[in-house]
């Protein structure tokens, strides 16, 4: 009969720390303090996440800010680190959560996440919602050839997502579509011209399809933003 070896204790800890998981960051790195602003904390609907965001300021202009979603006592971060602080909206089943992330004067981008196995993921992987929509703008035929923005780029989360729009006088399905403005300016332009550029041109994102359209109801003023300028007096 061959004979049983049990292993030695060393070795039967290095089996186990090899097959444990690897623990994630519970939490910001050091330096980062939780703000006191209460604009800046959010709860989804049904109360499960809070959203926390830490600031580390590193002197000379140096500030970075992150965000962590924080579920019962699990923390994950809601990448990317940015330099300012964010809005947030979720939809109202707690599943869809839009981050209004400011970049500079004027200037906003949006972040997608949708919750998976728990937690508050990326939706859109390697591009971020507003580069998505700015893809969309200006693969449509009509914006093609419309002249690339200078500054106060700026993309926008309509206000709606957690009454899926009831107040635009639509009948949209429950937390199903999000509507996105897109504006900025350009520094060509006439001199009786004071400021020209994108005045609040509107798409729809499916949050079920990950595809943009622009809606029948849109079509209006939608051409008006393409054509939006303030004239000098």
């Amino acid at each position: 009969m061959t004979g049983f070896c049990r292993p030695a204790p060393w070795l039967a800890l290095a089996l186990t720390l090899a097959a444990s998981p690897v623990l994630a960051a519970s939490g910001p790195p050091p330096g980062f303090t939780l703000t006191d602003d209460a604009n800046l904390a959010f709860t989804s609907p049904d109360g499960a996440t809070k959203l926390q965001q830490y600031m580390k300021d590193g002197g000379d202009w140096d500030v970075k800010w992150q965000v962590w979603a924080r579920r019962g006592d699990r923390m994950t971060e809601l990448k990317p680190e940015q330099g300012y602080g964010a809005g947030f909206r979720f939809t109202n089943d707690s599943q869809w959560l839009v981050r209004m992330q400011k970049t500079g004067s004027g200037e906003q981008d949006l972040f997608l996440y949708h919750v998976e196995n728990g937690a508050f993921v990326s939706a859109t992987k390697k591009k971020s919602l507003s580069d998505l929509a700015w893809d969309y703008f200006y693969g449509r035929p009509e914006t093609k050839t419309f002249a690339k923005l200078d500054y106060h780029i700026s993309a926008n989360l309509v206000k709606g997502t957690e009454e899926a729009y009831r107040w635009l006088g639509v009948n949209w399905p429950d937390n199903r579509y999000i509507v996105i403005s897109l504006g900025g300016e350009y520094d060509k332009h006439p001199k009786n011209v004071a400021v020209k550029g994108l005045g609040g041109w509107q798409c729809r994102y499916d949050l079920v399809t990950g595809q943009f359209d622009v809606p029948a109801m849109f079509a209006r003023e939608n051409a008006d933003a393409l054509k939006w300028e303030i004239r000098r007096n």
